[in-house]
C-alpha cells in the first residue's frame, strides 16, 4: 500500500491524467485527515476551487489543494516529534499520569480527525495549517477557556449523535470544530448542552 509521500508523488506526475492525480490526493486523505476524511476533502476543494464531485479537475488545483494538506502534515508531524521527546523527557523524570494532552494525542494518533468537525461541509475556512497550529497551542498550553480553540467564537450547541468521533460533543456555531470537551469551561459547556440538539445531516 502507498504512503502519503508516494500518493503525493502522483498527484504532482504530469504523465498521470487528472482523474488518476485526483484519486491519489483523495488517498492521501486515508493517511492524514486533519477533519476527517470528508470534511478534509469538502476543505480542500473548497479553498482550491474544485468541485468535490468534478471527476477531471484542473491539476494546478488539485497541486494547490496537495500543498496544502502537505504544509498541515508538517505542523502536525513536527507536534508529534516534539510531544514524543516530551513524553520521554517525563517518564525520565517518573511522571506517568497522562494528561488531557496524552489523552487528545492518542485519540489523535495517525493524523486522522484531529480538529473533528461537526458534519463534511462544515469546517473552518482558513488554511488547516493555521487551524491545526491554533489546536495545538490550545491543548498544549492547558487550562480551561470559553472560546473556540480555532476560531475565537464563543457560540457553542451540544450535538449528539454525530457522525464521526466523538458522537457528541461542544460544536463552535462559527466554525463547525467539535471542541475538545477537557478545554472548554464548565461555564461554556452548561451553555452549549442548553442549546443541545439531535442528529445532524449533511451532503458530504
Amino acid at each position: 500500500m502507498a504512503g502519503f509521500r508516494a500518493l503525493a508523488q502522483q498527484v504532482r506526475n504530469p504523465r498521470l491524467v487528472a482523474t488518476q492525480r485526483r484519486t491519489a490526493l483523495r488517498k492521501c486523505l486515508e493517511r492524514f485527515a486533519p477533519y476527517g476524511h470528508r470534511a478534509t476533502w469538502h476543505h480542500l476543494c473548497t479553498r482550491a476551487g474544485i468541485a468535490t464531485q468534478d471527476r477531471d479537475p484542473d491539476p494546478e488545483r488539485l497541486m494547490a489543494a496537495l500543498d496544502e494538506l502537505e504544509e498541515a502534515r508538517a505542523v502536525w508531524l513536527a507536534y508529534e516529534e516534539e510531544f514524543a521527546a516530551r513524553r520521554r523527557r517525563e517518564k525520565h523524570d517518573g511522571i506517568r499520569q497522562p494528561s488531557a494532552l496524552d489523552d487528545w494525542h492518542r485519540r489523535t494518533w495517525g493524523g486522522c480527525d484531529i480538529v473533528p468537525c461537526e458534519a463534511p461541509d462544515r469546517h473552518p475556512s482558513a488554511p488547516l495549517p493555521m487551524v491545526l497550529r491554533s489546536m495545538i497551542e490550545a491543548m498544549e498550553a492547558g487550562g480551561c477557556r470559553s472560546d473556540c480553540p480555532v476560531c475565537g467564537g464563543t457560540r457553542f450547541v451540544w450535538r449528539e449523535e454525530l457522525e464521526r468521533y466523538p458522537m457528541a460533543g461542544p460544536v463552535c456555531q462559527d466554525c463547525g470544530i467539535v471542541a475538545p470537551v477537557s478545554i472548554l469551561t464548565s461555564e461554556a459547556l452548561r451553555a452549549a448542552r442548553g442549546v443541545r440538539t439531535g442528529r445532524v445531516y449533511a451532503a458530504a
